[in-house]
């Protein structure tokens, strides 16, 4: 059992806060209740202490005295995680959100990122420049946290995952040491964190190759859900054969209202969510077969890549009920579009949705054993998501995802992308790392033998038999 940090003497608290740059915030703090608020407002946990770090230093001071009080450690970049592990109960929470900064290198078109940003903040620096780093699909997610486990959106055809774009990596250990890991220094380490999760220490900074990316051509294109089997057959086949310079990602979703035609609202659809980086000469081109399939809606034109990046910002703000399940899937044979079908018509709130995206291109030429990210054969990682503002429809939203995952576990071809697993257990861990969570036990065992670091998607250390309490 861990020890509680309300169990800690007083005195021994107040020395270590008076070490802390940034504020250290308790239960009996005002802010208390702020301060543990998450992206996903289903999680209700009451950490015994939060550290608000404003510097590496501050966050070597909380590993160390959680380390030596036997503390239970949660690390928290953008609090995006689906399950809450940016949290913790009675113990300490290592708060990264004051660690930000964006330093862009023209002459390399690298990007060098602290922990504690948020995507939006990158694009707000690189766009200038004409450069990106791949990404997700939010800006409001944390860079921490989604880069550590893989990073998938709207340039992964084009320039591959956010992991595959990671060059280095400044951390804290969970011996308290600093180290900067890349392929020549801490090269095994550096394997590891992308796409192992936070297991193996706390990033305090990244750094990335940014792409040249200035303006996109995107947008989203509707068809009734009722015809989700022939949209889904022909966009299988269209985009795994299409310029990587298009992405598209599927959707079941409901309009939920403005600003999208007052005809769709509250309305279920197929939808696909475009991004097009080649010659906007080519446009009428490389969409002339996405208009011969007659969306009922089709709203595609040039825009800043930020803004492509922040569609879906204002519509699921932070706060929201939230619920998700994940699956990676090679084929969308009939079997699997009757059962799009079934449960895209069935959609139990306007904000709840199914996304498939992508994973071709070059993100798929990847090796499987290059990175911890090991479906590169796989086809789409897919999520279903149940979103409501409404706490009353936490039990609705959950057993829709849970249905909806379960009806298509069977066709998928196993595990799940890390950043779209809640608390499913071990064995769904191993599948999602498949012939690779060997080796990551192994190195896992080798910087954090005792776990420290196992609020998480936890990585065993190759020793230990059984997965440490959390």
């Amino acid at each position: 059992m861990s020890t509680k940090v309300k169990d800690l003497n007083t005195s021994v608290i107040e020395a270590f806060a008076s070490q802390i740059r940034g504020k250290v915030v308790f239960p009996e703090d005002e802010e208390y209740n702020k301060t543990r608020e998450v992206f996903n407002a289903m999680i209700n946990k009451h950490p015994g202490m939060f550290v608000m770090c404003q510097d590496v230093a501050d966050v070597i001071y909380s590993v160390n005295f959680a380390r030596e009080y036997d503390l239970l450690v949660a690390v928290r970049g953008g609090g995006h995680n689906g399950g809450g592990l940016g949290l913790c109960e009675e113990g300490m929470v290592i708060d990264l959100s004051g660690i930000k900064f964006v330093q862009v290198d023209l002459a390399n078109s690298t990007v060098k990122v602290g922990g504690g940003n948020l995507w939006g903040e990158v694009d707000h620096a690189t766009h200038p420049f004409g450069l990106a780093v791949p990404a997700g699909i939010i800006s409001t997610t944390g860079v921490g946290g989604l880069t550590l486990g893989g990073g998938v959106g709207y340039l992964s055809r084009k320039y591959g995952l956010t992991i595959d774009n990671l060059l280095e990596a400044e951390m804290v250990l969970a011996d308290g040491s600093f180290v900067t890991t890349n392929a020549k220094e801490n090269p095994d380490l550096f394997w590891a964190i992308r796409g192992g999760g936070g297991n193996f220490g706390i990033v305090t900074s990244f750094k990335f190759q940014a792409h040249p990316v200035k303006n996109i051509i995107g947008g989203p294109s509707f068809w009734p859900i009722e015809q989700i089997d022939e949209v889904m057959a022909w966009y299988h086949e269209f985009i795994n054969n299409a310029s990587e310079d298009l992405n598209g990602f599927i959707a079941t979703m409901v309009v939920p209202g403005p600003p999208f035609p007052e005809a769709l609202h509250n309305k279920m659809f197929c939808a696909i969510v475009w991004s097009y980086l080649g010659d906007p000469a080519k446009q009428e081109e490389v969409f002339k077969p996405i208009l011969d399939m007659n969306p009922i809606f089709h709203h595609v034109g040039e825009m800043p890549y930020p803004a492509i990046q922040t569609l879906f910002d204002g519509m699921l703000p932070p706060g929201l009920q939230w619920y998700w399940r994940g699956d990676y899937f090679k084929e969308l044979g009939p079997e699997v579009r009757v059962k799009h079908l079934e449960f895209g018509s069935k959609i139990p709130t306007p904000l709840s949705q199914m996304h498939l995206y992508p994973i071709s291109g070059a993100a798929s030429r990847v090796g499987e054993e290059e990175t911890p990210w090991a479906h590169r054969d796989a086809k789409y990682a897919g999520v279903y998501v149940g979103v409501d503002p409404d706490p009353a429809n936490a039990e609705k939203i959950t057993k829709w995802c849970k249905d909806y995952w379960e009806a298509l576990h069977p066709y998928s071809s196993g595990g799940a992308y890390l950043n779209f697993i809640q608390d499913e257990g071990q064995e769904r861990i191993k599948a999602s790392y498949k012939q690779n969570y060997e080796r990551l036990a192994k190195i896992k065992q080798f910087y954090d033998p005792s776990n420290f670091f196992r609020v998480n998607q936890n990585i065993v250390p190759a020793t230990s038999k059984e997965p440490i309490e959390s």
